[in-house]
C-alpha cells in the first residue's frame, strides 16, 4: 500500500475517516499453508464468517451478530484446540513466495500470552505453527505480531523498545494520547516443541488504502527470518465491521484485498482459516512454512 512503503507525502492518520465510517530484509523463500478445520471445542464456521449456528453461547459474556463475543479476551472462557487444528490431508507441497513489507508501525514488544492489554473489540485467539520444507516442526523460534485496535490506531508507547528506528508514530497513533501511552496489540511468543504460538488478541479494525491485516515477524538468535502479514477474507471483515457492536460505529472498510498495493493478486496465499469458538470468539489460525 501506499502508506506501507512509506510515501511520506500520504502518511496522515485519518482522524476524519472515523466520523465519517459510516460513508463509505530481502525477499525470504517461504511457503503458507491454509489448514483444513478440525474437531476441537470450537464451532466451526466457513472463511466467509458464517456459522452453523446463530445462537448465542450463555457464559456470562456479551455477544454480537451471529453469536459473535465483544467487549475483548475478558469474555474468553474456550480453551485453545489441540495441534489437529493445523492437520492437513494433503501434500506437504507449497508454492513459494516473497515477504511482505514491515510497513511504518513496528516497534519491537515484550513477551505475552494476552496482547489486548484489556483492549475492546472481537475476542481472537491467534494461532500459529512454524514448520519446515518436510512439514517438521520448528521450535524455539520467535513469532512476534501487531496489529492496529476497533479504530484502525496502533499503540505508540516505544519507551521500552529495542527497535522503534522505523516507527512513525503520527501516523501510526494519530497523535491519541491513549494510544501514545499503550503496547496494545503486540506481542512475542516462542514456538513450542509442535512448532506453534497461542496468542490471546482482538480481532483488529481497518484503516484507510488497507485491507484488514496483521504483521508478523519470525527471529531465530536475533536474526530475522520473516517479516510478513496475513488478512481475512472481505466477506467476513465487512460483516464485522457492519454488524459487530465494537466495530460498526467504525462502518465497512475503504479497501478490499483486491485493492491492497501489499497483499497484491495472491492474497489468498496470505489469508487466515477462521472458526467460531463455542464462546463466541474467534479462532484465526495458520501454518507458516519456511526454508531454513
Amino acid at each position: 500500500m501506499t502508506l506501507e512503503r512509506d510515501n511520506k507525502t500520504t502518511l496522515k492518520r485519518r482522524r476524519f475517516i472515523k466520523t465519517a465510517a459510516g460513508l463509505t530484509l530481502a525477499p525470504i523463500a517461504i511457503g503458507l499453508w491454509g489448514c483444513g478445520s478440525s474437531d476441537s471445542n470450537s464451532t466451526t464456521s466457513d472463511t466467509n464468517g458464517s456459522t452453523g449456528s446463530d445462537d448465542s453461547t450463555d457464559n456470562g459474556s456479551d455477544t454480537s451478530t451471529d453469536g459473535w463475543a465483544s467487549g475483548g479476551t475478558a469474555s474468553m472462557v474456550s480453551d485453545f484446540p489441540d495441534d489437529s487444528l493445523f492437520e492437513s490431508s494433503s501434500v506437504c507441497s507449497v508454492a513459494l513466495t516473497g515477504a511482505q513489507t514491515e510497513g511504518p508501525c513496528y516497534f519491537q514488544s515484550d513477551y505475552l500470552d494476552d496482547i489486548s492489554e484489556e483492549q475492546t473489540g472481537l475476542p481472537m485467539m491467534l494461532c500459529l505453527q512454524l514448520i519446515d520444507e518436510s512439514c517438521n516442526p520448528l521450535s524455539g523460534y520467535e513469532i512476534e505480531v501487531w496489529h492496529c485496535d476497533v479504530d484502525g490506531i496502533y499503540s505508540g508507547d516505544t519507551s521500552d523498545s529495542a527497535d522503534s528506528s522505523n516507527f512513525n508514530s503520527s501516523f501510526c497513533t494519530d497523535n491519541e494520547s491513549d494510544a501514545l501511552s499503550a503496547k496494545w496489540f503486540r506481542g512475542i511468543a516462542v514456538t513450542d516443541s509442535s512448532g506453534r504460538v497461542n496468542l490471546k488478541s482482538c480481532f483488529p479494525g481497518w484503516y484507510s488504502s488497507r485491507a484488514i491485516h496483521i504483521h508478523f515477524r519470525i527471529r531465530r538468535n536475533n536474526n530475522d527470518q520473516l517479516i510478513s502479514q496475513f488478512g481475512f477474507t472481505d466477506a467476513f471483515c465487512q460483516d464485522i465491521c457492519t454488524n459487530h457492536v465494537d466495530y460498526s460505529h467504525h462502518g465497512e472498510p475503504d479497501t478490499l484485498l483486491g485493492q491492497d498495493t501489499v497483499f497484491g493478486s495472491d492474497y489468498n496465499d496470505y489469508l487466515f482459516d477462521i472458526e467460531q469458538n463455542e464462546d463466541g470468539s474467534l479462532l484465526a489460525y495458520k501454518r507458516i512454512i519456511i526454508s531454513e
